[in-house]
């Protein structure tokens, strides 16, 4: 059954589970060298932007993912071509680390400008100089809970192929949007036309809330925006043709 596959979804796959493997048994230095960390961070590489695409968390991560990619890369594949659907895949995984990132330093630009407020020198902190709080009790607690936002963005990685199939997945509810799918926690089938806007609804409440769970939401918005801008480009052409 495996080798039905087409052979660009059937090697992402591939690949995506030889890296969670190896991973497994590499372990933090795998997550150091290969995760996605902020740009600004003193952990970012910049091959992170893509190899950070074939790391996963956990095993139910991984099969959820590729389950997903099994469920629509092939038709996609097929539809595009494989060059189109390579262009798809890695520039929606590239979408999705930018536009998570992008709101990360929204988000660090914001904390640091109330740490400086405070009187919190965060640009002398990040280049490794001992500074103290000053201020209140209530002013130091509050510079505490700023820099701690910071440095949970600054040393938390992206992992995961969420947002290159996101972008298949929007890119197929683009070219086939009467496609009836189901989902884990909608019981009967949606068109995808009408499924696909709630998810991504959804992921922005989400990845701006700040209740995402550890789930970066953002990256799967990033990852369907450039999945749906591709696929209305390539549209027009595709059954030229036919």
């Amino acid at each position: 059954m495996f080798n039905n596959i087409p052979p660009i979804t059937r090697n992402l796959i591939i690949i995506n589970v030889i890296v969670f493997v190896a991973s497994y048994f590499l372990g933090n230095k795998a997550i150091e060298y290969l995760a996605g960390f902020y740009p600004f961070s003193p952990f970012f590489h910049s091959w992170q932007v893509i190899t950070h695409m074939f790391m996963h968390g956990s095993i139910m991560h991984i099969l959820f993912n590729m389950l997903t990619l099994y469920s629509f890369g092939p038709i996609l594949e097929q539809s595009l071509g494989e060059k189109k659907y390579l262009i798809l895949y890695f520039l929606s995984g590239l979408g999705a680390f930018f536009l998570f990132n992008l709101w990360n330093f929204i988000e660090v630009q914001q904390f640091t400008h109330q740490l400086q407020q405070l009187g919190f020198n965060v640009d002398a902190y990040l280049s490794g100089a001992n500074v103290e709080f000053t201020g209140t009790a209530e002013s130091i607690a509050t510079q505490r809970g700023l820099l701690e936002n910071v440095k949970n963005i600054v040393t938390t990685p992206m992992v995961g192929a969420s947002g290159a199939i996101f972008g298949v997945v929007a890119a197929f509810a683009t070219l086939y949007p009467d496609s009836k799918i189901m989902m884990m926690f909608i019981p009967v089938p949606m068109k995808v036309k009408y499924l696909m806007p709630i998810v991504i609804l959804v992921s922005i409440y989400l990845g701006v809330s700040g209740n995402g769970g550890g789930i970066a939401h953002l990256a799967h918005v990033g990852g369907a925006l450039v999945g749906w801008i591709l696929a209305r480009i390539w549209r027009k052409h595709l059954y030229r043709f036919n």
